[in-house]
């Protein structure tokens, strides 16, 4: 389980400093919840996240647990350093949005005839429980070829999962290589 500690100011310098020690900033919030100012330690936070299973997964800050979905993270322009990070609590039996990330599986055949693989959506926007939430929505793009895209309509959403985004959003594409 990942630990953070509780920040008692959020001053710009008490936020800096934190910073220069090597943490990450996070606020955890959720529908008829106080906001947590927490922090955790940025190598500990990255690491965990890259090694997850599931999408929600739970955090200790203080001596209160949360079980959470990142919602939207801040990244330094120039550094790419990760700054800030929006953690939503999911509270069981809440429809709340979410983003679901997507997954690629198999080659396109556009990859042999000159076109380029491009992500237009890394992450769908869903509502839904948090008992019905993927961890991931998986597509099969090995059928695609140069000038095909899979939209959002193309997407089998699971029981209980909605999905507001205009269905021709394209979501993953294959295109001509300039």
């Amino acid at each position: 389980m990942l630990e953070g500690i509780i920040r008692e100011s959020t001053s710009k310098s008490a936020t800096k400093k934190l910073r220069r020690d090597g943490y990450l900033i996070a606020n955890i919030y959720g529908k008829g919840l106080e906001n947590v100012n927490a922090a955790f330690k940025t190598g500990d936070f990255i690491k965990y996240l890259k090694n997850k299973e599931h999408l929600i997964f739970p955090v200790k800050v203080g001596d209160k647990e949360f079980n959470v979905v990142v919602q939207e993270y801040q990244k330094d322009p120039i550094t790419g350093e990760l700054l800030h990070v929006d953690l939503l609590v999911a509270q069981p039996g809440v429809k709340q949005y979410f983003y679901v990330p997507i997954k690629l599986k198999g080659t396109p055949i556009g990859l042999k005839n000159k076109g380029v693989l491009v992500y237009h959506r890394r992450r769908i926007k869903v509502k839904a429980a948090p008992e019905n939430l993927p961890d991931y929505f998986e597509l099969d793009v090995s059928n695609l070829d140069v000038g095909d895209n899979i939209l959002i309509r193309d997407i089998e959403m699971p029981e209980g999962v909605e999905c507001y985004l205009n269905p021709s959003i394209p979501v993953v594409g294959v295109i001509k290589a300039k």
